[in-house]
């Protein structure tokens, strides 16, 4: 015991433990230069202010996760006092006990997933609530002191004693807080229950639960405070439970603030050296958009990625240590806990017979004392890159190790890396946030969950609706951009219903051809491992039939599908996600049709852009069914016909909106957005088509194997001489402007639907398959003009120069449609 150990006058009593433990075998003591709390309980197993075998640090986080699964799921394995006396043994360096203790410990978190959010304290509990979610297979995310530029704060709370009081939840998605099943609040300590009320009232606030279990490695309230908490939170009509390794009491002298002071006169804080310029570290190899950190949440899937994505980079940083190096510290930095730790696991496993350990920097300004039994016997001071304000880093002697390996979320502290010299190996990793995770059916769209991935965000809640007349003055006059808003979706009328009926009746077969065409000619030439990606919301449908006929071949191709925005391109998170997931050489692009090639010319700036930005090299290729436009080299058929789908709205594209792209809406790193329109479902055909196209597979299979080769083997290279018309037509007709003039079956049909149309042109003939397209310019009071030397079968022209009060324009409400 040290002197400053015995005057302060602290004792810890051990009430319990499942393991078998007393508190001393977990906690050392220090004094902390804080007027609030004298003392600071020193974790052994925390990997924070001690050095620590990695392997003992993880396995303690495991097991107080199985422990807190054991709570939540009646029957399952926990742990018991043979993994307590395995960590004991461990902690005190005998041969092969850290190793068997992190088997046994993985060993048990070999279970089922649980229904639970875990939430982690920073910035000491930011490993060990990584490590308690992934031994429950859960979410997890960690409060944080460092705000994020665009992501707003779902939730505050304040840790009272600490140094730095404020804590902030910074979900990416604040949906993340609505996690079905008991909140855990994961810490190193239990010492009052304050802060664990604090957070479970301002949660309480936003996302209430019935249920809240506290998972800490030491729990330390005296009995009145544990009835306080349960009390508190039953008030709120909800429940708490508290899980640890071990139970007890820290029992302090009255007057230990008094003791205090007397304790540290004479002693002071390491002072960081002359200031130094900071410096860049090496940067870690890590993988696009997997988080480094669960600082904005770590789901399941995004935490095996990122186990995937450790080795490579222990590897490389094992390689880059120096020849013979035995004693290797891996030093964290403040929250980044989790990532350095484990690191330093695959480390450990690398070079067998090292003594490999963990620890990270604090900015908690403790006293290092130089005795026997005392926490901290020496500490390292130096400014923060982030803010100038002092970090320490405690126990870190460089003279006692070969290398000690820095792993950072900003740049590498010039006073630290002055004082550990020649033994530094700093690394860099850069902070990211998670990639959103595709929605699926029937939660988003009405498509089954296995049928498409929708790379959107859910906009359902927001009202970005305007009519027809309002978006085009506004677009018309420069005001807005057409996928700021959307237009008032609309219940077709039973006219219009029974002329979809009797398109889809005559076409299905030639739509079936097409598909069967294009999937041949998609297999043959991307390979039977090709991803589909859809362009929402047009080729979604189209992207599912290609994916039914490759299923008959007994063929699974992932399909997805994403937005692109004329004028501002694809979604480049999307992209990243694909990307990703599936690689970059995998990807085929899928969409309805042509027109005059906006849509393909804006793909391929978007790809190009991307690859002279660094980013992946994704080929350009676009698959449709019809190539009028004459704008791609992969297509069914070139011919304008009608493919029913055009025909409707949301009503036979899932239940999913055109896609949105509005930065008050969304942020830079998110998908662009849509609705999923949940009220039209009375109304929605989007099955109906399917399984219609579907149904004509079999009779359109000797056909499409007669053809296919012809048409792959035939002419493909794209002349544009759909837009050379389209431009003609616009002179021709005083438009002004190529983008008022929509050229094809399916767009003409959209001018009808979504826009303010001027007047509609028909190829001399091709009337008799353009039923509904008539339909609606009668019913919208729009002039059809009948055209000999045009190559679509008809085009739509839409309102120049629109002006409500000019026009006297009624909308769609003229079309005997309705919301």
């Amino acid at each position: 015991m040290s002197r400053i150990v015995d005057g302060l006058g602290l004792r810890l009593e051990t009430s319990g433990s499942p393991l078998g433990l007393e508190l001393p075998d977990l906690l050392g003591l220090a004094l902390r230069r804080n007027p609030r709390r004298a003392h600071l309980l020193v974790s052994r197993v925390l990997g924070k202010h001690v050095p620590t075998d990695p392997r003992v640090v993880e396995g303690a986080a495991l097991l107080l996760g199985a422990l807190t699964r054991r709570l939540l799921v009646a029957g399952a394995h926990a742990p018991g006092p043979a993994e307590g006396a395995l960590l004991v043994s461990a902690l005190a360096g005998k041969p092969g006990a850290a190793e068997q203790l992190h088997g046994r410990a993985v060993a048990l978190t070999q279970a089922p997933p649980v229904d639970a959010l875990v939430l982690a304290y920073a910035e000491t509990a930011t490993a060990l609530g990584e490590g308690v979610a992934a031994a429950l297979g859960a979410p997890v995310l960690c409060s944080t002191r460092r705000p994020a530029l665009g992501v707003p704060a779902a939730a505050g709370f304040e840790e009272a004693h600490s140094h730095a009081t404020s804590h902030l939840l910074l979900p990416h998605d604040p949906r993340l807080l609505d996690v079905p099943g008991p909140l855990v609040l994961v810490d190193d300590e239990l010492t009052s229950g304050r802060t664990v009320l604090h957070t479970i009232e301002a949660l309480h606030a936003v996302a209430p639960r019935e249920r809240y279990v506290v998972a800490s490695l030491v729990d330390l309230r005296p009995e009145a405070d544990r009835d306080a908490l349960a009390a508190a939170v039953g008030a709120l009509g909800a429940t708490v439970e508290v899980v640890a390794l071990v139970s007890g009491r820290a029992l302090l002298p009255d007057d230990v603030l008094e003791r205090a002071p007397l304790l540290l006169a004479g002693l002071a804080l390491p002072e960081p050296p002359a200031a130094r310029p900071p410096l860049p570290g090496r940067s870690l190899p890590w993988p696009d958009g997997v988080p480094e950190s669960a600082r904005h949440g770590l789901l399941p899937r995004q935490r095996e990625r990122a186990a995937e994505a450790l080795g490579p980079a222990a590897a490389l940083v094992a390689a880059d240590l120096p020849a013979g190096a035995r004693r290797v510290l891996v030093l964290g930095t403040e929250e980044l806990l989790g990532l350095p730790l484990r690191l330093a696991v695959r480390i450990a496993a690398l070079l067998p017979g090292a003594e490999v350990r963990s620890s990270s920097t604090t900015r908690s300004p403790a006293q290092p004392v130089d005795e026997e039994g005392y926490a901290l016997r020496a500490g390292l001071a130096f400014r923060s890159v982030e803010d100038g304000g002092v970090r320490y880093a405690y126990n870190v002697r460089p003279e006692e190790w070969d290398a000690v390996v820095l792993v950072t979320d900003t740049d590498v502290p010039g006073e630290l890396a002055a004082q550990l010299g020649a033994r530094l190996d700093a690394y860099h990793v850069e902070p990211q946030l998670p990639l959103p995770e595709p929605l699926r059916g029937p939660d988003f769209g009405s498509y089954a969950a296995d049928e498409v991935g929708w790379l959107l965000t859910d906009l359902s809640g927001a009202r970005i609706e305007a009519p027809v007349e309002e978006r085009e003055e506004a677009i018309q006059r420069g005001g807005a951009h057409y996928a700021e808003s959307l237009p008032v979706e609309y219940s077709p009328s039973a006219a219009y219903l029974e002329l979809f009926e009797q398109a889809l009746e005559e076409s299905a077969a030639k739509v079936a051809a097409a598909v069967g065409v294009v999937a041949e000619i998609v297999l043959a030439e991307a390979g039977e491992d090709v991803v589909l990606a859809s362009l929402a919301r047009a080729g979604t449908p189209v992207g599912i039939l290609l994916r039914r006929w490759a299923a008959r071949r007994g063929l699974d191709l992932p399909h997805y599908a994403l937005s692109i925005v004329r004028g501002r391109g694809l979604d480049e998170t999307a992209l990243r996600w694909l990307v990703r997931e599936h690689g970059p050489g995998r990807v085929v692009f899928v969409d309805g049709w042509t027109g005059k090639g906006a849509i393909a010319r804006e793909l391929r700036a978007a790809l190009d852009a991307v690859r002279a930005g660094g980013g992946p090299d994704v080929a350009p290729r676009l698959a449709v069914l019809a190539d009028p436009g004459r704008c791609v080299d992969t297509f069914g058929t070139r011919e304008d016909f009608l493919i029913p789908s055009a025909c409707l709205n949301s009503t036979v594209s899932g239940l999913v909106s055109r896609t949105v792209l509005n930065a008050e809406l969304l942020r830079p790193w998110q998908f662009h957005g849509a609705k999923h329109y949940a009220d039209l479902a009375p109304h929605d055909l989007s099955a109906r088509f399917l399984d219609a196209v579907s149904a004509r597979f079999d009779d359109v299979a000797g056909e499409v194997e007669a053809t296919w080769r012809q048409v792959a083997a035939g002419p493909r290279e794209p002349d544009w001489s759909g837009w050379a018309a389209v431009e003609e037509l616009s002179d021709r007709y005083g438009v002004g402007d190529p983008t008022l003039v929509k050229p094809g079956v399916g767009e003409t049909t959209r001018v009808l639907l979504r826009r303010v149309p001027w007047r509609i042109l028909v190829r001399r003939g091709a009337a008799p398959a353009l039923a509904h397209v008539l339909l609606l310019a009668s019913q919208r009071g729009v002039e059809v003009e009948e055209v000999e030397d045009m190559p679509y079968s008809c085009v739509g022209l839409i309102h120049p120069r629109y002006d409500r009060g000019a026009t006297g324009a009624d909308g769609l409400a003229a079309a005997g449609v309705q919301r």
